[in-house]
C-alpha cells in the first residue's frame, strides 16, 4: 500500500487536526528541519504521537536535513523583489550563503524558492537584476542552473540532530541533494553511531549530479525521493517530467521504493479542492510504482490540510484499485 505523508507546520500542528489527517489515510509526517530544530518542533511532534495514539495509528517520522542545500539567510520580514529592479547580494542586502556569493558571476541565474524568483548577476556576488520578481521569505531555497556549488553531506545541526533522531521517534532521515554513494555512507555512518541504526535513509535526487549517479545511489539507500522542487530548477521544466519517469524505471529496476514529492496539491494551500492535473498527477505517480506520496506546503502552511490528505489518500488508493 502507498504511503501517504504530510509535511508538519503551523497549519497542523494541533493534536485534533493531526488526527483528523490520520483518520484520513495519512501514514507518515516530515518535519523540514531547515526551518526549524528538533527541540524547537517538540511540541508539534508530542502532539503528532497524541494524534497517532488516539486515532490506532502507528505514523512515521522522517526529517528532512539541511544538507548541502543552499538558501537564503534570514530576513527581517518579507522582502517584494520587483521585476527589473537591482538588488544588491550579500552584506547590506539579499543575505546569501559566502559560497553563492564566491561562485557568482556575471550572467549566472539565481533561482530562488523552488524557481519561483529568477535573478541574474550583474556583478560577481555583489549585485543582480530581477528577472522575475515576486515576494521573497527567509531561508527560501537557492539554485545556480549550471554552477556547481561544493559544500559537505551533513552540517554541525544536522548531525546534533541525527544524535537525538531516536529519542523523538524518528523513522527515517531524508538526505537534500545526493550528489554521491559517499554522502549517504557518512549519514548512515553518523546514524549507526548514535543508536540510529533502524532509521530509514531517503535519498533526495534534486540536481543533475544526483541523477547522472543513481545507479551508485540505489544500493546505499532505503529509498529514493524525486525531489521535483530543486530537480526541476536543474534543467527546463519541460524535461522533468522525463526525468521523473527516468528515476522511476531505475528504482523499479532495482527494486528499491520511490517517493513523489512536491507540488502534488499545490493549489490546495488556498483551495479546498485539486485540480485535475494535481489529481493525475498522484494517480500517475502511482502507477509508475511510486510506494510513497509527499505534500509540504499544503499540509504546513496551508488552509486546508486535512481536505489535502483526504485528497491524496483517496487518489492514491483509487490508482491502487485501477493497478489490481
Amino acid at each position: 500500500m502507498v504511503e501517504i505523508y504530510g509535511t508538519l507546520g503551523p497549519a497542523c500542528a494541533q493534536t485534533a487536526i493531526l488526527k483528523e489527517m490520520l483518520l484520513s489515510g495519512m501514514t507518515g509526517v516530515r518535519l523540514n528541519l531547515s526551518h526549524v530544530t528538533l527541540e524547537q518542533a517538540r511540541p508539534q511532534i508530542e502532539a503528532l504521537h497524541t494524534a497517532a495514539a488516539h486515532s490506532g495509528v502507528t505514523v512515521k517520522l522522517l526529517i528532512d536535513m539541511q544538507g548541502p542545500e543552499l538558501r537564503v539567510g534570514a530576513l527581517a520580514a518579507p522582502l517584494e523583489l520587483k521585476t527589473g529592479e537591482r538588488v544588491r547580494l550579500g552584506e547590506g542586502g539579499l543575505p546569501l550563503p559566502k559560497t553563492v556569493l564566491e561562485a557568482l558571476r556575471p550572467g549566472q541565474e539565481l533561482l530562488l524558492d523552488d524557481g519561483k524568483l529568477l535573478l541574474r548577476a550583474v556583478s560577481a556576488g555583489e549585485a543582480a537584476v530581477v528577472v522575475r520578481g515576486g515576494l521573497l521569505r527567509s531561508r527560501k531555497s537557492v539554485a545556480l542552473p549550471g554552477c556547481t556549488v561544493t559544500l559537505p553531506p551533513l552540517t554541525e545541526s544536522d548531525r546534533l540532530h541525527i544524535a537525538a533522531a531516536p529519542d523523538f521517534g524518528v523513522t527515517g532521515v531524508m538526505q537534500p541533494f545526493v550528489r554521491s554513494r559517499e554522502d549517504l555512507e557518512a549519514v548512515r555512518r553518523t546514524l549507526d553511531a548514535h543508536g540510529g541504526e533502524q532509521i530509514r535513509l531517503f535519498a533526495k535526487i534534486e540536481n543533475a549530479e544526483g541523477m547522472a549517479r543513481l545507479p551508485e545511489l540505489l544500493p546505499a539507500a532505503d529509498e529514493i525521493v524525486i525531489a521535483r522542487g530543486d530537480l526541476g530548477n536543474a534543467m527546463p521544466l519541460w524535461e522533468l517530467p522525463a526525468a521523473q519517469k527516468r528515476i522511476a524505471a531505475a528504482c523499479r529496476e532495482a527494486g528499491k521504493p520511490f517517493m513523489v514529492v512536491t507540488q502534488m496539491l499545490s493549489s490546495m494551500e488556498h483551495s479546498p479542492v485539486p485540480t485535475r492535473a494535481e489529481v493525475s498527477d498522484i494517480f500517475n505517480a502511482v502507477l509508475d510504482g511510486a510506494s510513497s506520496v509527499m505534500v509540504t506546503g499544503e499540509t504546513a502552511a496551508g488552509a486546508y490540510p486535512v481536505e489535502v490528505i483526504r485528497y491524496l489518500t483517496k487518489t492514491a488508493r483509487a490508482a491502487e484499485a485501477y493497478i489490481q
